[in-house]
């Protein structure tokens, strides 16, 4: 069974960073996509970052490039997003999404089938 949890979220100041991890676990595939999406009180869920596990290609949207970085434990089979330089708009929950393929656009919600439980991330100004 397949099993996605996210850990690291919290409250910080503008400027500040944090770091969420995204355990995953019953995946039969040597290779997959891992995303990283948010949704604020009111909006859609965005696509965030996004990487293919296994070869390391990452997509970012454009509002966390130069500030936000997608990368892969290979050890503990986790997936990692480094957050820099948070702004107040950043605040959202963040989920972990992954999928063993993807038709196209990674950074798509509706393109991934397994999906974490969601993490609160507040950015005060």
């Amino acid at each position: 069974q397949v099993q996605l949890v996210e850990s690291g979220g919290g409250s910080v100041q503008a400027g500040g960073s944090l770091r969420l991890s995204c355990a995953a676990s019953g995946f039969t595939c040597r290779r997959r996509w891992m995303g990283w999406f948010r949704q604020a009180p009111g909006k859609e869920r965005e696509g965030v970052a996004a990487v293919y596990v296994g070869v390391d290609t990452s997509y970012y949207a454009d509002s966390v490039k130069g500030r936000f970085t997608i990368s892969q434990d290979y050890l503990l089979n986790t997936g990692i997003l480094q957050m820099n330089t948070l702004k107040p708009e950043d605040t959202a929950v963040y989920y972990c999404a992954a999928n063993c393929a993807l038709s196209e656009a990674p950074l798509n919600p509706t393109n991934y089938a397994n999906w974490g439980q969601g993490t609160q991330v507040t950015v005060s100004s």
